[in-house]
C-alpha cells in the first residue's frame, strides 16, 4: 500500500467551466489509475493554463511566460509540481526548482504551478493523502464520459464550497 505522502503522477486533463456557476476548473488525473482531481481555479489563471495546453503564444508574455524565463535566464529548471494538501476546500502545492544543483522548494498556488508546468513540461504529482480525500475516481470510460461524470457530481456542490483565493 501507498503511503500518504508517496507522489502519485498526474496528468493535465484540461481547463473546463462548469456550468451553471461558470467557475473554471482544471482537471488533472492519476496518470496510471481512474481518479480525478478537479481544482477550482480563477479566469486568469484557467486562461493561462489553456493558452499552454493549446500551445497558443500571446502576443506579449504573460505572467507564467515570464516566470518560464526567469528561470530559463537564471539556469533553473522547474522538476517537479506536486498538489500537497487540500484545507478547508483549498488546494495547496510544492514546486520544485532545481537552481544550479541546488533543490529549492517553493509553496504555490496550484493554478499558478499547473500554469508554469504546462509552458515547461515539469513533472505533475499528487500526494497519495490528496488523492484519497478529494479525487472522484470512475470505472474503465472513455475520457469524455469521465469528464461528463465529474461534472454531474460536481453540480451537487456550491461554487462556495469552494471559493478560494487560488
Amino acid at each position: 500500500m501507498a503511503e500518504q505522502r508517496d507522489p502519485v503522477p498526474m496528468d493535465i486533463v484540461g481547463v473546463r467551466v462548469e456550468l451553471p456557476s461558470n467557475q473554471p476548473i482544471v482537471l488533472l488525473k492519476e496518470s496510471d489509475g481512474p481518479r480525478y482531481l478537479p481544482i477550482w481555479i480563477g479566469g486568469n489563471e484557467a486562461t493561462a493554463i489553456a493558452t499552454a495546453l493549446e500551445g497558443v503564444v500571446p502576443p506579449r508574455p504573460l505572467t507564467h511566460d515570464l516566470m518560464r524565463s526567469i528561470l530559463d535566464s537564471v539556469g533553473a529548471l522547474a522538476t517537479k509540481v506536486t498538489i500537497t494538501e487540500m484545507r478547508d476546500s483549498v488546494y495547496f502545492a510544492d514546486l520544485e526548482i532545481d537552481a544550479g544543483g541546488r533543490e529549492v522548494h517553493i509553496s504555490s498556488r496550484p493554478s499558478d504551478a499547473l500554469a508554469l508546468a504546462a509552458r515547461t513540461g515539469t513533472p505533475l504529482f499528487a500526494l497519495a493523502a490528496v488523492l484519497d480525500d478529494a479525487a472522484v475516481g470512475f470505472g474503465e470510460e472513455s475520457e469524455d464520459a469521465e469528464v461528463d461524470r465529474v461534472r454531474e457530481l460536481l453540480e451537487e456542490v456550491t461554487v462556495e464550497d469552494f471559493l478560494t483565493d487560488d
